[in-house]
């Protein structure tokens, strides 16, 4: 998605809509979202090339999105390809159906593009498509009272072609209304750029096209800004909704929200759309913010379906990596003297491993070109990912 307006509507959380309460279980799940999940889904995705619609790289992404799920344990049953025709070209759009346990047969539906032009697009819409991949996995076992949708449209670039195709033939047949809808939460161009100060995301409120939805968009968008306040570090804003896969949703009457990046970057469309220009933390707290909200959205169950050990908090986040930038030699400095057992990787940006080590805090540099490196450190069931720089 390209903005063209930058409207900013300066907004408070407003008084007149009751806050979310916070729930622990919706918590717990948000903070399953991991750094090196959202990390590898961007490199990926990455690696996949310009995914023109109906280009031959276009198929082998909506095919690798089919196998993350089937890994995830989504049946090829819960799957639905939808086609649709761009002047002489084909492509499909992807529908994985979760079932809900009081209304199986009210949707929410969460969506972003997987096309992209002139570039890999990680971040229009790479990000987008590594954040509702992570909700699907964690969600996947998770009871929730309205069915989800998790579709992946393509021909977004093009002017939201498979989003069209969809509503006009799979949600209206005929001019009737098949599907019913709770609400459209899109997520698109939410990668951020790498080096700014990444804290707060967009909400995208309807303020246009129809005004028989404009209302109830206004009170969604309110909520996904609690949730994300509830269950993510970041700071919301209000900007109109457009250009992006959930108009024709609006268009319909049907209610919408998403999230956008707050610094909008200059990268999509171009060649520059890459790994190594997206901020991998931002799309991370996003992330947990939108399965925070989604969970909401579908009332998901509130009995935590994990238990937590007062170990199980990330007490990587807090490991030492020194000096950075390195020369020949990187130190690992580890918060919990109890860790006896971790490995550390570091990869390039596009997602090429270069090194690997097992429990050593001092780890030879010296082979890696000067450059702007990925430092992987796990230790059991905790990752944390980081930037390393050698300079010599």
């Amino acid at each position: 998605m390209k903005k063209i307006t930058t409207l900013l509507c300066v907004s408070l959380m407003a008084q007149g809509i009751a806050a979310q309460s916070f729930i622990q279980a919706y918590k717990n799940r948000a903070d399953m979202v991991t750094q090196a999940n959202i990390t590898t889904n961007l490199q990926e995705f990455g690696n996949l090339g310009i995914k023109t619609t109906g280009s031959q790289a276009n198929t082998n992404t909506l095919n690798w999105i089919k196998n993350k799920y089937l890994s995830y344990g989504y049946t090829a049953t819960q799957m639905e390809e939808s086609p649709f025709t761009y002047g002489s070209k084909t492509s499909k759009n992807l529908i994985i159906t979760k079932t809900g346990t009081l209304y199986p047969n009210k949707f929410v539906i969460i969506c972003g593009h997987f096309d992209t032009i002139n570039g890999p697009g990680v971040n229009d819409n790479g990000s987008g498509t590594s954040i509702i991949l992570e909700a699907a996995r964690i969600l996947k076992d998770v009871p929730t009272e309205y069915s989800i949708k998790f579709i992946h449209f393509s021909g977004e670039e093009q002017g939201l072609v498979g989003s069209n195709h969809y509503v006009n033939n799979v949600v209206y047949q005929g001019g009737v209304r098949k599907l019913d809808i709770k609400l459209v939460f899109n997520l698109d161009q939410v990668g951020g750029v790498k080096g700014n100060n990444n804290n707060t995301v967009y909400c995208d409120e309807d303020q246009g096209g129809l005004a028989s939805n404009n209302t109830a968009s206004a009170a969604i968008t309110q909520q996904l800004r609690n949730c994300t306040a509830l269950y993510s570090p970041l700071k919301t804003e209000v900007d109109p909704a457009e250009r992006t896969d959930y108009i024709p949703f609006e268009q319909k009457g049907e209610v919408i929200t998403g999230f956008f990046e707050r610094i909008e970057s200059t990268y999509p469309h171009t060649s520059k759309d890459t790994f190594a220009n997206v901020d991998p933390v931002y799309v991370y707290n996003i992330g947990k913010a939108a399965v925070g909200a989604l969970q909401h959205f579908a009332t998901a169950s509130t009995t935590s379906t994990i238990t937590k050990k007062a170990s199980s908090v990330n007490s990587l986040e807090t490991a030492k990596f020194y000096p950075n930038p390195a020369n020949s030699i990187l130190n690992i400095e580890l918060p919990d003297p109890t860790i006896t057992h971790f490995s550390f990787e570091m990869t390039n940006l596009t997602g090429r491993s270069l090194l690997k080590s097992i429990n050593e805090t001092k780890v030879n540099v010296s082979t890696l070109e000067k450059g702007v490196y990925i430092g992987i450190l796990k230790a059991g069931d905790q990752t944390i990912v980081k930037n390393i720089m050698i300079d010599r």
